[in-house]
C-alpha cells in the first residue's frame, strides 16, 4: 500500500485540555481561534479525524490527557453538536463501531433513533396516499425518539475509562464561550433560514438579532452548554426521563410554531414512555473478506455493513487494480447498483421484519450476482433485487422497485489510541438542520429521522421492509468501518451523505485498497454514487471529465450533484504511526490531528 504524504498537526485547544486534565473551571474569555484545519496529519499516541478542528482538538486533548479510543469518540461527538448542530447531536442517533485492541474483536452500538410504540405503516400517509416528504421533514411527526445520549452511555459504561462529565467540559465550554462561524456554517443556516424562522426558538439561536450568522463571528449557545451541564450532573438518562424529556415530548406533540407562519407543521405522538423505554442495541457487526483483510461494519437496522460488504463480495473476483479509470469506474457503479436493489428489498430493522442478513454477506450470493456486470454494458435501473436464501445466477427475483429518498446530511468521526483500539463513529439528526424545531430552553434541534422509513411501499405489490411500525428503527446507510489485517487494525472509515454513505464508503476503500490511493487522496477523489436510480450522480471533477463520456459510451447515465459526502478515516502505518485523513475541500474541509506528530513521547 502507498504511504500519504504527512502534514503537522497545529496547536490544539489548549484550554480543553487542561478541562479534560485538571477539570478546573476555566476563566471567562472570548472564544479562541480555532485551530487551523489540515486534512493529514501522521504521529504517535493517536489520531482523531473529523470534519470540524474544534471537535477533533477535544478528542485530541482526551488522548493526551490519557483518554482511550471511546472517551475521545465521545468527548468528540459532544463538540460536534456545539460546531455541527445542522448535522448531528443529541437530538439525533447514530451507530457507533469499537475495536478492542486486547481482544482483537470489534463490537458495535446500534444507537439508532425508534419510532413511537403508536407508530404504524400509515404514519406518513393520509387518505391513503404518502404526505409531501416537507411535512414529515419538518414535523413533530417525523421525530423519533434520540438515541445518541444513550449511545454515550452504552459506549462509556463497555469500554471507556473517563467519565461523562469530565468529556462534556470541552463541549460545554464551546457552547458557552462560542466557536467562529464559518462559510459552510453560514451557507447551511442560510439554506434553512425560511424553516427556522417559523420556529421562534430555532430562530432566536440560529439567526442572531433576526439575521444570518457572519462568517468569522463568534456563535455561541448558552442553553445547550447548560444541557450540557445537566447531562454531566445526571447522565444522560436525564434525557429520557425529568424535565428534558418532559420538554421533548412537548415540543414533539405541540411544536412551537410562530403564529405567523404559514407553513403546515404535524404534531408528533411521541409520549415520555416511549422515551424511557428507549434502549441502544449491542449486536455483531457484518463482516466480509476483502482481499484477504476482514472488513467490519453495522449490521441492521443500518444497511450500511450489509450494502457495502455485498459490494465488497461483488468485486472480490475483480483484480480492480490493473483495470483503466474507466473500467474500475464502470464496476464499482454496476456493484453498487446490484447492493442497493438487494438493500431495497431485503434490508429493515430486525427486531420488526426477517433480514437475511448471513445469506446478503455470503460470497455464494455475490457470485450469483456478479455474474449480471458485463464490462462493455450497463445495467438499467430499477434493478430487481436476487434472493440471497436461493441464489440463482445471473438471476432476478420478483418486481424491481426504485430507491427511496434517504436525506444527506450526517457526520463522522474516527478516532484511534495509544494502546491501538479504533473507533469508527457515524451520527446524524438526519435532514440539514433535522427537523428545524429546537428544543426550548435545551439549545439542540431534533431529528427528522422518521423520515428514513418508507412513506408508502416503494412500488405497487413489492414487499418493503422498511415501512414504519411501533418501535421500530427506520433503515439507515451509515457505514462506519473498521479494516483489520490478521487482527489488527489497517484503517477505519466512514462518511455522512444519506444513501451516499455506502457508495462514498465503497469508492474509498477500493480507491485506496486496490488503486494505490493514500487514504487522503481517496477521501478527496471526485466522487460517483449509482443507488439503483435510473442515473448516477457524479461529482464536478467525474461531471467534467473524459471519462463520463467513455463511461456514457458503456450505457451509464448521469445527473450532477455538486458535493457528495464528507468522510474522515485514521490508518495504522507500518512504522507504527496513527495517520488521521479527512477531506481537503468538502463541506470546508475536515480535521485531522494526531497527539504526538514530532515523534514519540
Amino acid at each position: 500500500m502507498h504511504r500519504p504524504a504527512v502534514a503537522r498537526t497545529l496547536p490544539l485547544l489548549t484550554v480543553a485540555a487542561a478541562l479534560v486534565a485538571t477539570g478546573a473551571a476555566p476563566p471567562v474569555a472570548a472564544a479562541p481561534a480555532p485551530p487551523a484545519k489540515v486534512p493529514v496529519a501522521a504521529g504517535y499516541g493517536g489520531a482523531v479525524a473529523s470534519v470540524d478542528a474544534d471537535a477533533s482538538a477535544a478528542g485530541i486533548a482526551v488522548l493526551r490527557s490519557g483518554g482511550n479510543a471511546v472517551d475521545a469518540a465521545v468527548a468528540t461527538a459532544a463538540a460536534l453538536g456545539v460546531t455541527e448542530p445542522y448535522s448531528a447531536g443529541i437530538g439525533g442517533g447514530g451507530y457507533f463501531v469499537y475495536y478492542d485492541a486486547r481482544a482483537r474483536r470489534v463490537h458495535t452500538i446500534d444507537g439508532r433513533e425508534t419510532a413511537p410504540a403508536t407508530a404504524t405503516e400509515t404514519l406518513f400517509q393520509e387518505n391513503g396516499q404518502p404526505i409531501p416528504f416537507a411535512e414529515g421533514q419538518t414535523s413533530g411527526l417525523g421525530v423519533g425518539v434520540p438515541g445518541t445520549p444513550a449511545t454515550w452511555k452504552s459506549a462509556l459504561d463497555a469500554w471507556g475509562s473517563r467519565p461523562l462529565r469530565q468529556l462534556l467540559r470541552p463541549a460545554e465550554k464551546l457552547a458557552r464561550d462560542g466557536f467562529t462561524v464559518d462559510a459552510t456554517f453560514r451557507a447551511q443556516t442560510e439554506l434553512n433560514e425560511a424553516r427556522f424562522r417559523d420556529f421562534p426558538d430555532t430562530s432566536k439561536l440560529f439567526l442572531p438579532g433576526g439575521s444570518l450568522p457572519v462568517v468569522g463571528s463568534t456563535f455561541k449557545n448558552p442553553d445547550l452548554a447548560d444541557t450540557y451541564a445537566e447531562l454531566a450532573r445526571k447522565g444522560t438518562g436525564a434525557l429520557y426521563r425529568g424535565p428534558i424529556a418532559e420538554d421533548i415530548v412537548r415540543t414533539v406533540r405541540t411544536p412551537p410554531v410562530d403564529p405567523a407562519a404559514t407553513r403546515r407543521v404535524r404534531p408528533g405522538d411521541l409520549t415520555t414512555g416511549d422515551l424511557r423505554a428507549y434502549g441502544t442495541k449491542r449486536q455483531e457487526p457484518t463482516r466480509v473478506g476483502y482481499r484477504g483483510l476482514d472488513v467490519y461494519s453495522m449490521a441492521p437496522s443500518s444497511s450500511g455493513g450489509t450494502t457495502v460488504g455485498e459490494a465488497l463480495n461483488i468485486l472480490e473476483r475483480t483484480d480492480l487494480s490493473k483495470l483503466s479509470k474507466t473500467q474500475y469506474l464502470h464496476h464499482f457503479i454496476e456493484a453498487s447498483r446490484i447492493s442497493f436493489a438487494d438493500r431495497g428489498r431485503w434490508v429493515g430493522d430486525p427486531a420488526a421484519v426477517d433480514v437475511p442478513t448471513r445469506e446478503l454477506l455470503s460470497q455464494r450470493f455475490a457470485d450469483s450476482r456478479a455474474c449480471l456486470i458485463d464490462p462493455d454494458r450497463a445495467l438499467t435501473s430499477p434493478l430487481a433485487p436476487g434472493d440471497p436464501r436461493h441464489p440463482v445466477p445471473c438471476a432476478t427475483t420478483g418486481q424491481a422497485a426504485p430507491t427511496t429518498y434517504e436525506g444527506e446530511n450526517t457526520t463522522h468521526l474516527t478516532v484511534a489510541d495509544r494502546w491501538g483500539n479504533v473507533v469508527s463513529y457515524t451520527l446524524t439528526i438526519e435532514s440539514t438542520g433535522g427537523s428545524a424545531i429546537t428544543v426550548p430552553g435545551r439549545g439542540f434541534l431534533l431529528n427528522n429521522e422518521l423520515t428514513d422509513f418508507s412513506f408508502a411501499p416503494a412500488a405497487p405489490g413489492v414487499p418493503d421492509p422498511n415501512l414504519p411500525g411501533p418501535g421500530k428503527r427506520p433503515r439507515s446507510s451509515m457505514s462506519p468501518t473498521i479494516v483489520l489485517d490478521d487482527g489488527r487494525p489497517v484503517l477505519a472509515v466512514g462518511s455522512p451523505g444519506g444513501a451516499t454513505i455506502i457508495t462514498t464508503v465503497l469508492q474509498t476503500l477500493t480507491g485506496h485498497l486496490d488503486r494505490g490511493l493514500p487514504l487522503v487522496d481517496a477521501i478527496a477523489a471526485p466522487r460517483a454514487s449509482q443507488r439503483n436510480q435510473t442515473t448516477t450522480e457524479l461529482e464536478p471533477g467525474l461531471w467534467n471529465s473524459p471519462l463520463r463520456a467513455e463511461l456514457e459510451a458503456l450505457g451509464q447515465g448521469f445527473r450532477q450533484n455538486p458535493e457528495i459526502g464528507a468522510a474522515t478515516g485514521v490508518q495504522r502505518l507500518p512504522d507504527g504511526r496513527w495517520l488521521a485523513a479527512a477531506e481537503t475541500s468538502r463541506r470546508g474541509g475536515g480535521s485531522a490531528m494526531v497527539v504526538h506528530p514530532h515523534g514519540r513521547p
